[in-house]
């Protein structure tokens, strides 16, 4: 199952969708498809779309995913990544209207750089993304907030 996040940005990201929608008429896509869509509406008859999943829901459909397509947010990338998961990240691009700037751009590349993820800024390669993410073996992702909130506990107990 491929579990796409769109995060839960104000505006559409309907461009990744249509994608998405292409290549499971070509046939490239063959698995079933869940979409978190956030505030972008999308029929679909081959993906089940949710707007926003309860947090629970969310972990639990991630959970049965082989592979997560998302934006470039944070939150959704290191939840995916924490889970040992296979990651597709694409930006959302204010050329588009997708976000008020590219941000997300820099976020995916230094995830991608460290092996943790396949970055797509073009759409034209999320088949060949797709393909390469099936042998792709992801850095094991380390989240460092436990160890800041013990220095920072510490400091506050020492001070």
């Amino acid at each position: 199952m491929i579990l796409v996040l769109l995060g839960t940005q104000d505006n559409s990201f309907h461009r990744l969708l249509e994608k998405i929608q292409e290549l499971i008429d070509k046939k490239v896509i063959k698995e079933k498809v869940i979409v978190q869509a956030g505030r972008t509406k999308f029929e679909s008859k081959d993906m089940e779309i949710f707007s926003l999943v309860p947090q629970d829901k969310l972990k639990e459909m991630m959970e049965k995913s082989d592979l997560v397509i998302t934006h470039g947010g944070v939150g959704s990338i290191v939840m995916a990544l924490k889970m040992g998961k296979k990651v597709i990240a694409v930006p959302r691009l204010s050329e588009f209207g997708e976000h008020v700037n590219d941000h997300q751009i820099q976020i995916v590349d230094s995830f991608n750089k460290q092996g943790f993820l396949i970055g797509v800024t073009e759409l034209d390669d999320l088949e060949e993304a797709i393909e390469k993410a099936k042998k792709f073996e992801p850095k094991k992702f380390v989240s460092q907030t436990e160890n800041m909130i013990n220095l920072i506990e510490d400091f506050i107990e020492n001070n």
